[in-house]
């Protein structure tokens, strides 16, 4: 169980705080809410006294023999700004002590992850880019914020991160993952899910991804500040924070909208279960029992290679990351076939996962092989998908080097 201090400023988007402490309780966290005195004109204390099952204090002068102001910070595992608004992030950045949470940022040893939350005008005024900048040169980590609705009719970027998103990246800064801003300025196209190929207009071939690995690669891609596209084949999951992100289908969907933006990338992600054959006839419809089409055999035809080709047609500089899902046989261990589909292939890196017994597909945990085409091998322990995808993108950032 880890200690957190969640710190919540002054803006409308401080009911999703709520959602975010009943997220990281259910994690089996104490969480502890230090909010701003304005942050109770929109969320009352008592809710947060009955999620978190403790006190609720805004000001220095309370619960003084504690010396509370002090010992919260030096007893937190993680200190979580949800929302930091504009005025909570000067503050920090001044350095100023003036209420209960500022006092403990102050105080804390702990990482500080702040979420930003506030008009588009606001996140871009030079002003506060200043003090993201300051924050982060101190070592505090400060998402960019999401594109979307805003208060009233106003729409951009500003909009605070949804919990799930915000809960994840925390089991990444607890699990020792890296979340500094190394992908600033690197595009990014990640493709994620499982295709599916119809067989008419009911029915399909598919495969058994969740598409939450991709996800994650994606949302930890955001995080650390690279400019994301995330093509998707068949995701249920909200999308993450940060990301472009354009929906397929089929395999052949899959491979039209990677080819067309693959160019732009400086990094190319293949995370998604592409299915190696369609059916070669799709009824117009549907197939029914004891009818005269009822098929005694499907007839398959081969899907193009998605990641063979994004390969040759890598352009100088792009990084190429290919993922593999294998099983041990008669013939080779998981490794052993990895290994001959990274030579066959051509990838810079693959992601090997061991599929064996129905591991990894839909669970939350992953653990994974980084292998490279110049021998080097990163084992990546047992953990969540996104703490995964953190140390994915460390066997990265460094082989990008002048590519970018």
């Amino acid at each position: 169980m880890s200690r957190i201090v969640l710190g919540v400023g002054g803006g409308v988007a401080a009911y999703k705080s709520a959602l975010l402490l009943r997220a990281l309780t259910e994690r089996g966290h104490d969480v502890r809410v230090v909010p701003t005195a304005s942050a109770l004109r929109f969320v009352g204390a008592a809710t947060f006294e009955a999620l978190s099952g403790n006190p609720v204090s805004t000001e220095v002068w309370d619960d003084v023999p504690e010396v509370a102001h002090v010992r919260i910070g030096q007893t937190a595992d993680l200190v979580v700004v949800n929302p930091a608004t504009a005025d909570l992030l000067a503050r920090a950045a001044a350095g100023r002590a003036d209420d209960l949470l500022t006092a403990t940022l102050l105080a804390t040893g702990a990482p500080v992850l702040f979420v930003p939350a506030m008009h588009t005008e606001m996140w871009q005024h030079p002003a506060t880019q200043d003090n993201v900048a300051t924050l982060r040169r101190r070592g505090a980590l400060v998402l960019p914020p999401a594109v979307g609705r805003l208060t009233g009719p106003d729409s951009g970027p500003g909009r605070l991160p949804e919990p799930h998103d915000v809960a994840a990246l925390v089991d990444v800064v607890l699990g020792g993952g890296s979340l500094q801003q190394d992908l600033a300025g690197t595009r990014v196209l990640i493709s994620a899910g499982g295709t599916r190929e119809p067989l008419d207009p009911v029915r399909y071939l598919g495969n058994r991804s969740s598409g939450r690995q991709g996800w994650a690669l994606a949302r930890t891609a955001a995080a650390r500040g690279a400019e994301v596209t995330l093509v998707a084949a068949n995701v249920e999951d909200a999308a993450p924070f940060g990301c472009t992100v354009v929906p397929v289908g089929s395999a052949a969907e899959l491979h039209a909208a990677m080819t067309a933006r693959t160019g732009d990338a400086d990094v190319v992600v293949m995370a998604a279960a592409v299915a190696d054959f369609r059916p070669t006839e799709v009824a117009a419809d549907k197939l029914k029992k004891g009818s005269s089409s009822e098929p005694t055999a499907v007839a398959l035809t081969r899907n193009p290679d998605v990641l063979a080709d994004l390969v040759a047609a890598r352009r100088a500089g792009q990084l190429v990351v290919g993922f593999a899902a294998e099983t041990g046989d008669a013939d080779d261990d998981v490794l052993g076939h990895a290994r001959a589909k990274l030579a066959r292939k051509g990838c810079d890196l693959l992601v090997v996962n061991d599929v064996s017994a129905g591991q990894v597909f839909g669970r939350p945990d992953n653990a994974v092989t980084v292998l490279a085409a110049d021998g080097a091998v990163t084992e990546v322990a047992a953990a969540g998908k996104d703490t995964v995808a953190a140390a994915v993108w460390d066997v990265v950032v460094p082989r990008l080097g002048s590519r970018r």
